[in-house]
C-alpha cells in the first residue's frame, strides 16, 4: 500500500489528558486534607517559582525512524523501545533484506555465512540478544591454521592444539605472551562500556565515548598504525609481519596500516571460544525488530529535511521529513527523532540532507571493498607448496602483505545449521570461504582449487578503510538526528554496532528529556566504583 506523503505543516497529535486525580474532584472535597498554614504555603509557592518543572516531564516523541535494518538498526529499535516505552511509533526503513552485512549464501542446499560470521565470548550485548530471543548457538571450531607469505608457510599450527603455544614461543619468543597481556588490558578498559550503559550513561561523540573507556591511551592508539603501536610496545617486526598483519588482512582486508585500536581489538579474535548463531547471525536482526514491535518499511531513503509544526505547548516544534523510494514510488513521512544506522556515503546510504542550518557535513570516509567467495571443492595443496595432499591438513590459511597474493585468507566454512562442529567433512565436499579485495577470476579459481562443483560470490563494502590518525564523523547531526556508524572507525563488528545503537538510543532519550547529567560525564569509572 502506498504511504501518503506528509507535507510540511501542522500535524494532529493526541490531546493531552490530565492524569487521574490531577485536580479537585466534586464530592471528594471532604476527604482532602486542610490547606497548609499561610507561611508554609508561601514557602511552597516560592520554591515552585525558583524550581520550574523539570524538562524530563516533556511528552515523549510520537514517532521515531531508524534508517537501516542491519544489526545496528535492529539493536537501535530494540533499545529505543526499552527507553521510550510502548507509546512511541517505531519505523525501520530498510532498502533490502533485514540483516545488512549479516547475510547467508546457499551452497548445495545448505546456508553459509557470507558476512559477519563469528562473535567473541566477551560480546555481552550479542549474548544478551541471543538469550532474550531464544536463539541457539554453535561454537566455532578451532582450525589448524597456516600463515603464508606467497612462497612458504612462515608458521604452521599443529592439529594437536596443545603444541601450538610452545611452537609460537619457539618462533616468536615472548611476543605471543606479551600480546595476550597487551590485548587483555585494552579489552578490560573497553568492557567498561557495559557498566556505563547499564547505568544509563551516554556520550555525544565517539571520541568522548572512547576517551571515557581508555583515556589518552585509546586516543593515542587511534593516532598510530597497529604497526607503529606494537613496535612502540616492544613487539618484534617479525611477529607483526607474520602474525598481526595476516590477522588484519583476514579481519578487515587491510594490513599493518590500520589504526592501533582497530588492530588491538582485532587480535582478540584469534582467541578461542568464538561462536555464531545457529541458522545464521542475521536471525538476531529480525528477532530484535520483532521484539521492538517496530514496523519495517521496505524503501530506500532519499532525503531528510527539518520541518516545523505546532507543538502541544503552542510553540513550534521540530520534526524531520524523511522521503524514501518504495516499489510504489516516492513517498515519505515525518518523525520526531531519526537514527541513521547505515553507512553514509555515495556508494552506500546516499542520503541528501536538505535545508539544514548549518549544513550536514560530507562523509568522505570510504569503505573497503571485499569479495566473499564460497567454493565447494578441493583446495589445491600444490599452490601452497605442498606436493603431498595427504600432508596438507590446514583448515584456515592467512596471508602476509604481498602484492603478488590475490587472496587475503581461505578457510573451511561450516554450514549455519551444522551442530556437529567436530565432524570432519570429506575434502571433496568442503565449502571454503575466500576473502579477496578483488573478484577472483576463473584462472585464479583454477589455481587455488584442483576441482570445484559450486561457486557463490558476495561483494561487500564491508568495513571502513582504516588509517591513522583516525577521524570520526559526528554522532549528533542535528537536534534529534543521529548517526550510529561512526563508531565503526574504532572497530567494525556486530558488537560495536550494538554498543553504538545503545549509546545512540540513550543519548536520544536523555537529550529529548533534558537529562544532561547522564551525558558526557567525566571519570565515570572512578565515580561508579565509589557508588558500590
Amino acid at each position: 500500500m502506498r504511504r501518503r506523503r506528509i507535507e510540511a505543516g501542522p500535524r494532529c497529535r493526541p490531546a493531552h489528558r490530565p492524569a487521574p486525580f490531577s485536580g479537585a474532584m466534586p464530592g471528594l472535597r471532604c476527604l482532602l486534607p486542610p490547606p497548609p498554614p499561610p507561611p508554609l504555603l508561601l514557602l511552597l509557592l516560592l520554591l515552585a517559582a525558583l524550581c520550574p518543572p523539570a524538562r524530563s516531564l516533556r511528552h515523549g516523541p510520537a514517532r521515531i525512524a531508524v534508517v537501516g535494518g542491519g544489526i545496528g538498526g535492529s539493536a537501535a529499535a530494540y533499545f529505543l523501545r526499552q527507553k521510550f516505552g510502548p507509546g512511541v511509533q517505531l519505523h525501520v526503513l530498510e532498502k533490502a533484506a533485514l540483516g545488512g552485512r549479516l547475510h547467508t549464501l546457499d551452497v548445495e542446499g545448505a546456508a553459509y555465512e557470507a558476512g559477519g560470521s563469528v562473535i567473541h565470548p566477551l560480546n555481552l550485548h550479542m549474548k544478551h540478544f541471543v538469550k532474550e530471543l531464544g536463539l541457539s548457538t554453535t561454537t566455532v571450531q578451532g582450525n589448524p591454521a597456516g600463515f603464508y607469505n606467497g612462497e612458504e608457510f612462515v608458521f604452521e599450527e599443529s592439529s594437536w592444539s596443545f603444541l601450538n603455544h610452545p611452537k609460537l614461543l619457539w618462533h616468536y619468543g615472548f611476543n605471543p605472551l606479551r600480546m595476550s597481556t597487551w590485548v587483555e588490558d585494552i579489552l578490560d578498559k573497553f568492557m567498561r562500556i557495559y557498566r556505563y550503559q547499564m547505568h544509563d550513561y551516554a556520550f555525544s561523540s565517539n571520541e568522548r565515548l572512547l576517551h571515557a573507556l581508555g583515556g589518552n591511551d585509546f586516543m593515542q592508539l587511534l593516532n598510530q598504525t597497529i604497526d607503529e603501536a606494537m613496535q612502540k610496545a616492544g613487539f618484534s617486526q617479525k611477529f607483526i609481519n607474520e602474525v598481526v598483519c595476516p590477522t588484519m588482512r583476514f579481519a578487515y582486508g587491510q594490513g599493518g596500516k590500520v589504526n592501533g585500536l582497530v588492530g588491538a581489538v582485532s587480535m582478540a579474535w584469534i582467541q578461542s571460544g568464538l561462536w555464531s548463531v545457529k541458522g545464521g547471525n542475521k536471525l538476531v536482526c529480525s528477532g530484535l525488530i520483532y521484539s521492538s514491535k517496530a514496523e519495517v518499511i521496505p524503501g530506500t531513503v532519499v532525503s531528510i529535511e527539518p520541518k516545523t509544526r505546532p507543538s502541544r505547548g503552542g510553540d513550534p516544534g521540530k520534526v524531520y521529513e524523511v522521503t524514501y523510494n518504495t516499489s510504489s514510488g516516492l513517498t515519505g513521512d515525518t518523525y520526531d527523532i531519526v537514527l541513521i544506522a547505515a553507512p553514509l556515503g555515495r556508494k552506500l546510504a546516499n542520503i541528501t540532507f536538505r535545508n539544514f542550518d548549518p549544513p550536514i557535513p560530507e562523509f568522505p570516509n570510504p569503505y573497503q571493498q571485499i569479495f566473499t567467495t564460497l567454493v565447494q571443492g578441493r583446495l589445491n595443496a600444490s599452490f601452497f607448496g605442498y606436493h603431498d595432499p595427504q600432508a596438507f591438513n590446514f583448515r584456515s590459511i592467512f596471508t602476509t602483505d604481498n602484492p603478488k597474493l590475490f587472496i587475503n585468507s581461505v578457510n573451511i566454512e561450516p554450514p549455519t545449521g551444522d551442530t556437529d562442529t567436530g565432524r570432519k567433512l570429506p575434502l571433496h565436499s568442503d565449502v571454503w570461504k575466500v576473502f579477496s579485495n578483488e573478484e577472483l577470476t576463473k584462472e585464479q579459481l583454477n589455481l587455488l582449487f584442483s576441482s570445484y562443483d559450486s561457486v557463490k560470490v558476495k561483494p561487500w563494502l564491508a568495513y571502513p578503510e582504516y588509517s591513522a590518525p583516525e577521524r570520526f564523523p559526528p554522532l549528533v547531526l542535528h537536534e534529534q538526528l543521529y548517526y550510529l556508524n561512526g563508531l565503526e572507525r574504532a572497530a567494525s563488528a556486530m558488537e560495536m554496532s550494538a554498543i553504538a545503537a545503545r549509546n545512540a538510543a540513550l543519548l536520544a532519550f536523555h537529550r529529548w528529556h533534558g537529562h544532561s547529567a547522564s551525558i558526557d560525564q567525566e571519570d565515570l569509572h572512578e565515580k561508579l566504583k565509589t557508588e558500590l
